[in-house]
């Protein structure tokens, strides 16, 4: 096992140097004319940012001081989404170099009339018999010299580098700024049968994957507080990935959660990186904050069934998800709404009979392409789908992890109106 781990390890770090030459090799070696000011700053900039990258991920998994991993994190993490945006842009860029190559360097303006060459007119010697007059020394014509001018193939590697860098840049700030602004409300209607007409139209507010941590702080919990109360839910179900961090760094963040407000309160689930984070910690501070933790456990609510079960990476722990212990005695003749991190744990839900699964943990992706790994680990990446007589809704989630940034994937809070078929 821990041989594998090591060549996952190298292999992953060799894929990582090989990027980052490939692109400063595009953006920087191939932009500048040798050796000079602007070749030296850019490989800087190509070796600190990988190794700030590498660094804030170390720090933050392995506990290091709380001002060091906020040090760290925006530089690193933001290097993280922007590298991949410059690769991407890089190679399609190789599409566009042959094109540009064999654009003509020089052409002569339409309607151009071509400039006579100077006429030389022969000097007239003295009339004959004449003493010739002494000669003055002919002026030296000195060598025109041209502008100096980028060769084609610099002309063309400058060209693309900009916009491959441009189009890099604007891409991750755009990202940034809608994670920072915080999440949007999305809205989607759920029939289920077995729910009673009194039920009709019960709201739940589903919110995942904040991960607050030393990028996403305190102010980012209180605008998706502000965002959840403002949608005035029956019930809030907060289903995984609250925290990157220890209770003891991340508490006075997390604080804002004690403001959240519905009718019949706010539940909480654990996520994959609460057991990073202290999971036992957490489940009590988010307790003393008014949240309903559902550790493999269920509540009867007046028309249906809530239920909870841990994450899949609490079985490290023995904390893992007890489908049993949280369903297995309940009345099937009930409706039953459940609260699972990870999208993977439906299969149990349809042999326990549940009517709806609410998850996040994929961030629907959250960089693009991201969508495609994420679809080949989860059944279903984002939206609502059916998989037996059971639905699963994933949440893209709210916040973002490592980069506070999302291409393609935009932050959202659902509310998830129930329908009863009967209404």
């Amino acid at each position: 096992m821990i041989v594998v781990l090591v060549l996952a390890v190298l292999a992953a770090l060799a894929v990582l140097v090989l990027g980052h030459w490939y692109v400063w090799r595009r953006l920087v070696r191939d932009t500048t004319r040798g050796p000079g000011p602007a070749r030296r700053a850019g490989t800087v900039v190509f070796v600190a940012g990988p190794l700030l990258m590498i660094t804030a991920l170390v720090a933050e998994r392995s506990g290091a001081p709380f001002w060091l991993q906020r040090t760290l994190a925006w530089p690193g993490f933001l290097w993280m989404a922007l590298a991949l945006y410059l690769l991407l842009a890089v190679v399609a860029g190789e599409a566009v170099r042959p094109l540009l190559r064999r654009f003509p360097a020089r052409r002569a303006a339409p309607g151009a009339t071509p400039v006579p060459a100077p006429q030389t007119v022969p000097a007239q010697g003295p009339p004959p018999g004449a003493p010739e007059p002494p000669r003055e020394p002919e002026p030296v014509a000195e060598p025109e010299r041209a502008a100096p001018t980028p060769s084609r193939r610099l002309f063309v590697s400058r060209v693309v580098g900009g916009a491959a860098a441009a189009a890099a840049v604007g891409t991750v700030g755009q990202g940034t700024y809608g994670v920072l602004r915080g999440p949007r409300v999305k809205r989607v209607t759920v029939p289920l049968a077995r729910l009673p007409r009194a039920a009709h139209g019960f709201r739940i507010a589903v919110v995942s994957d904040i991960h607050l941590g030393p990028v996403l702080g305190r102010s980012f919990a209180q605008r998706v507080v502000d965002t959840v109360n403002a949608t005035q839910p029956d019930l809030i179900a907060v289903v995984g990935d609250l925290v990157d961090g220890s209770v003891k760094d991340l508490g006075p963040a997390a604080a804002p959660l004690a403001g959240l407000t519905a009718r019949h309160g706010a539940y909480f689930v654990t996520g994959n990186h609460e057991y990073f984070s202290g999971a036992e910690q957490w489940v009590a501070e988010v307790r003393t904050l008014g949240l309903h933790p559902l550790e493999n456990a269920r509540t009867e609510l007046p028309h249906f069934d809530l239920a909870g079960v841990n994450d899949l990476q609490g079985e490290s722990e023995g904390q893992g998800p007890d489908f049993g212990r949280a369903l297995g005695d309940r009345d099937r003749a009930r409706a039953c709404v459940l609260l699972a991190h990870q999208p993977v744990q439906i299969h149990e839900a349809v042999r326990y009979g549940v009517d709806l699964q609410l998850s996040g943990h994929t961030h629907g992706g959250q960089l693009w392409p991201g969508n495609l790994i994420a679809a080949a680990a989860n059944p279903t990446v984002a939206g609502l789908e059916r998989y037996g007589d059971t639905q699963l809704y994933v949440s893209r989630g709210a916040g973002a992890w490592g980069p506070p940034t999302r291409v393609g994937a935009p932050s959202d809070v659902t509310v998830v109106e129930l329908a009863s078929t009967h209404a």
